[in-house]
């Protein structure tokens, strides 16, 4: 049976269909997502047209904010702060719904900076939104060539740089002053350089420790990594053998699915004395004592899994060995 074309009714759908073929030769057989004709007829006239624009005159079909939204969400769910970059896009919709990718310009970015510093957010805040927008429209211009132009976004001054790490002395109070489930969360993210989500998420058919290695399937960046055990982090792990099959930290023998920065972690903190103190700075406390320890900059970019160096130098300050001959030059000046 011959295919209709135009716009048609399918049997099996309630929306009305449309089956052309563009001005460059493409076929196009979809749904138009709407039950009434002529909107169905309407859509098959914008997409003839947009087609025969960018066919004869180079003019790109108009995309809309809600449409990269999507394509950018499909792309980045593989990541584990998939829930923060879903928050950062529900936080933009206020200031860019129904605006085509052309019609964000530096006014809208301005927009969003100025409204976000007005509800509180500091600039730290504020510059992961514009962080969002600058890499969704770079996507869109130079993957998959939505637009030709984007608007050149800067992040805000005077975000403050976090420098948060814990002595020796203060792990040791804190990890005294957790319940055990969560020591040890605390012990094998200063053992590791791990992230939360990465040592809640960790399983048992993804260590060996014969091998001292664990493999992690999935990161922030969205890559695949192993990850050398120091005789710390195996102590922690032989500890937890035999509480659960598949998860190798658990509470009351189920797997620790919520956020680790509960009741009990707050509690831990003031009971420690510990102030201004998150899970995620056991992160910077490993890399801070690392450097300390003389681990050199590339060492420390690849057992943490950065990219580049630009995170991992935040830490260089905290390595003095190679400036000890340098400060001996003018010791013992004043005699004893």
């Amino acid at each position: 049976m011959a295919q209709e074309i135009g716009v048609f009714k399918r049997p099996d759908s309630r929306f009305y269909w449309i089956n052309t073929t563009l001005p460059n030769g493409q076929r196009l057989r979809q749904s138009t997502g709407t039950e009434s004709r002529k909107e169905a007829e309407a859509y098959l006239a914008k997409v003839n047209l947009d087609a025969y624009r960018q066919a004869h005159f180079g003019v790109k079909s108009e995309r809309s904010w809600e449409e990269a939204v999507v394509r950018y969400l499909e792309l980045k769910a593989s990541l584990r702060s998939f829930r923060d970059v879903q928050r950062i896009c529900r936080g933009l919709h206020p200031y860019l719904a129904g605006l085509n990718l052309n019609q964000i310009t530096g006014d809208e970015i301005w927009r969003i900076a100025q409204g976000e510093l007005k509800r509180g957010n500091k600039p730290a805040t504020v510059n992961r939104y514009l962080a969002l927008v600058r890499n969704l429209l770079h996507m869109a211009r130079d993957e998959w060539q939505w637009v030709d132009t984007i608007p050149k976004i800067r992040m805000l001054s005077g975000e403050v740089e976090r420098d948060r790490w814990l002595t020796k002395e203060e792990a040791v109070r804190l990890i005294a002053a957790c319940p055990s489930h969560l020591a040890a969360l605390v012990r094998f993210a200063l053992a590791t350089g791990l992230r939360a989500s990465e040592i809640t998420g960790l399983e048992w058919g993804r260590v060996d420790l014969a091998r001292h290695t664990a493999w992690l399937n999935q990161t922030k960046n969205g890559t695949s990594r192993g990850v050398p055990l120091n005789v710390d982090a195996v102590a922690v792990l032989v500890e937890q053998v035999g509480k659960h099959p598949q998860f190798c930290f658990t509470y009351n023998g189920k797997p620790i699915g919520w956020d680790v920065t509960n009741t009990a972690w707050h509690n831990a903190l003031r009971k420690a004395g510990i102030e201004d103190f998150r899970f995620h700075d056991l992160r910077h406390t490993w890399a801070s004592w690392h450097r300390q320890a003389g681990t050199s900059c590339d060492e420390l970019k690849d057992l943490g899994g950065w990219k580049s160096r630009v995170m991992v130098d935040r830490y260089a300050k905290f390595a003095t060995e190679h400036l000890q001959v340098a400060a001996s030059r003018i010791e013992s000046m004043f005699g004893k």
